[in-house]
Formats: structure tokens, sequence, C-alpha cells
């Protein structure tokens, strides 16, 4: 049978469902380079307004995994399961950092095959590539390799590693594609199918600072993610109507995540989510045989010192420094600017615009306005303040870390318009809102 992209595009477009012949013969097409940017945009498009079947997405997602190689790990002969996390996006999102290197502390095998920047929120690809001489592009024999000799590796998609999904996920980025249920089911799971995981824990954020901004969606992601995928798959649903940590930026999120290895910092909601997302990983992965056996491992492998040393590992074994746990402000990129902005007035943080501040942070120069852009990864704030602290013309509500005085200034009316500040202290937000 025939098929024409454009017809495929329409039959969509008008709220049909596609078969999965028509489904293979488009992903087919964007992976042999016959499908344009224009025609993935097009049907992504109607996807974002049409939406998808269970059924469709299944198969959007299987065509887009087998569209390149499915890592197979039996004859490595690991001692340990294969699991991963993967975060639906947020802003100073860094877990991928400190996850990967607990749980293979632990006793797992972590492959992250991670992205780059999405909309508003900053891609864990963008912040490892802040590390000096951290290759996140290298081939599966060596990705293979460094996962089994070290527990842990975070790399960018390989030009074999469902391509199709590259091209996709470029497109979404550039042509406000990016919220939809379906293509973020078959992005995330594409990739990690083809990853050849035993188990995968998924952090669905719910907020102002994600794609999901309201419960019901978040639910309906983590359900559709769940549903679609075929190895075990658990999903917390997380707050994310505020930055994670105190830090927005890629080289100012990898320092932020080697001081957590190192020394984990009194700062309450990032510990709630570090340890609950790590502890599912090892339920997943059968390393624990219960929430608070998990739990303690995971308190383990940090107090220990086992987590830092595995990152230290992962960042050598990728071509980065011998010493960038000691020194990691020697390595880092530094903004040329760094001044306070300051509260107008006094009280306390009662709400937070994430989705403008992680805008603004584009505006830094810290983010992509089309697929080929560049990224100052120097820019970005550092020690935001969070919900419920208390604030005074006198106290920053953050740090801004920026190229030029025009981006400072300008950065410096951003961010205060994201804070909203009351004279009554309001309740400190719950972390984890779900799990399915």
């Amino acid at each position: 049978m025939t098929f024409l992209p454009q017809e495929i595009i329409r039959k969509k477009r008008n709220g049909f469902e596609l078969s999965n012949e028509e489904l293979a013969f488009f992903v087919e097409g964007i992976t042999k380079q016959t499908i344009s940017e224009g025609q993935i945009a097009a049907l992504t498009m109607a996807v974002y307004f049409q939406n998808m079947s269970v059924a469709e997405c299944r198969a959007l997602t299987r065509e887009m995994q087998h569209s390149g190689d499915v890592l197979n790990w039996q004859s490595l002969n690991l001692p340990g399961p294969v699991v991963d996390k993967h975060s639906t996006g947020g802003v100073g999102d860094k877990l991928s950092l400190m996850l990967a290197p607990i749980v293979a502390a632990c006793g797992g095998y972590v492959p992250m095959i991670s992205g780059r920047g999405l909309g508003h929120t900053g891609g864990t690809l963008d912040k490892l590539e802040a590390i000096p001489g951290y290759n996140t592009q290298i081939d599966t024999k060596r990705f293979q390799r460094i996962v089994k000799e070290v527990g842990c590796s975070i790399i960018g998609q390989t030009a074999d590693l469902a391509p199709a999904d590259k091209r996709i996920y470029a497109t979404r980025d550039i042509t406000a594609t990016v919220d939809s249920i379906p293509l973020i089911t078959a992005s995330i799971l594409s990739k990690k199918l083809a990853a050849g995981l035993d188990a995968l824990v998924m952090d669905v954020k719910c907020g102002s600072g994600a794609f999901a901004n309201d419960y019901t969606m978040a639910k309906d992601l983590a359900a559709s993610i769940v549903q679609v995928s075929t190895i075990p798959t658990r999903a917390l649903i997380t707050h994310m109507d505020q930055v994670i940590g105190h830090t927005a930026g890629h080289s100012l999120e990898v320092a932020e995540a080697i001081d957590y290895l190192k020394q984990p910092p009194s700062d309450v909601a990032l510990n709630e989510l570090v340890v609950n997302l790590a502890a599912e990983m090892l339920l997943m992965g059968k390393l624990a045989g219960d929430i608070n056996d998990a739990r303690l491992q995971v308190f383990q492998a940090i107090s220990s010192g086992r987590a830092a040393e595995q990152f230290a590992r992962m960042v050598v074994a990728h071509g980065g420094p011998t010493d960038l746990m000691d020194q990691p402000a020697k390595y880092l990129p530094q903004a040329d600017l760094v001044e306070p902005v300051f509260a107008a007035h006094s009280g306390y943080v009662t709400a937070i615009e994430c989705r403008e501040l992680g805008l603004s942070i584009i505006d830094l120069g810290g983010g992509r306005t089309h697929s080929e852009g560049t990224i100052d990864l120097a820019v970005g704030y550092s020690e935001i303040k969070k919900i419920g602290d208390q604030v005074d013309p006198q106290t920053p509500l953050a740090m801004v870390h920026a190229s030029s005085p025009e981006a400072l200034l300008k950065a410096k009316t951003n961010l205060r318009a994201c804070f909203t500040i009351k004279a009554k202290k309001p309740n400190e937000p719950q972390m984890i809102l779900d799990r399915v």
C-alpha cells in the first residue's frame, strides 16, 4: 500500500486514528530523511490538537524505539539490574546528576540517555557539557563498557539509538508542541526502551515550572507512560512550583549537584526528591526489600562518599577532569557578572512563576531559540529563594549570573516579577504528590 506524508498529516489533523502501518511509514521517513522538518512539525501539531489513543501511542513508541539499535545487556553479565530514571523536565532539575551515581553505588547499573533543553527547562545533556572534556556523544559500545565498569553513564542520543526521536524532539522544541502527552510518552519511552532497561522510574513534574501545570495533566501523563511502557515502570508525580534546589543554569546546577553528593545540604525539599526517586529505582530494580531499606541504602551511599566517587569515576570515563569533585570552580564556566536581585518589600515568598523564571534564563543566553542554537553555560541564578522563605529589600531573591550589563539588568527585572511576596507565611509545599 502506498502512503503519502501529507495524507497521514491530514488524517490526524481531522481527528482520525492512524494505523500501525501509517505510523511505521512516517517514522521510517523521519529516520531516512524522506520526511521533512516541516512535515514533522505538521504531524506533531496535529497530534497536539487531536491527541492519540493508547494503541496509537504504543505503535508510535515501538516504531521510534526500533528506528535504530536496541541495546542488549545480557552478554555483559551484569551482577545487578539495569534501571533508569527520567524526568518530564523542570526548572533547576539536576536530579539525574545525583541519582545515577547514587543508584550505581547501591548496585544498580544506570545507562541514562538524556536530552537537551526543551522549552523553558534545561537539559541534562547541556549541563554535563559544562564539564570540560566530558563527551556526551559516544558510541554504544563505549557507553555499555562505561556502564559495566563504572555503574552509570549519561550520554546523548547516538545516531543508532531512537534516531527518529532525535529529529522529532528537536522539532517539537521550536514549534510549541512540547507539552503533548502522547508525544512526551513516545519520546521518553522510545529512548528508554531502546536502552534495554529492566525497570524505569518516571519523575512527572506538576506545577508552574512543568509541562504538566496542573495535577490532572500530570496524572494523565504518568498513567500514559505506565500504560504504554513494556517494562516495569513506576511514576512519581512531584511538585514543580519552585526551583529544584537553589540554582538554575547549566554550570551552576552541576556545581550544586557536586556539592550535594559531597555533603547533602539542609534543603528538605531537594532531599525529599532525591531520596524518594533513588529509593523507587532500587525498589523497581529489586535491590531493596522495602521502601525503608531503600531509603537507608540511599543515605549510606551518600554519607559514605560512594555516590560522589561514582560521579567522579563517570566524569573521568567520559573524558572529564580527574579532580572535578575537589575543584569544581576551576573547571566549570563562570559568568562575568554576578549580582543580587532584591525583593521590593518585606514578607514571605508565597508563589514563584517557575516557567517565567526558566524563560528568563533563555533571555540570559542560557537556552536555545532554535534547534541549532548555542548556549551560554555560565549564566543563570543561584541562591534562589523557596516558597516560605522570608525576604526583605536587603535579602536577595537570588544571585544573577550574566555575561553583559544589559542581560543582567533585564534578568533582574524578569526575576523579581517571578516572585509573589505576602505578609503571611505559607505552608511548605509537599514534594511527592502521588505514585502511579
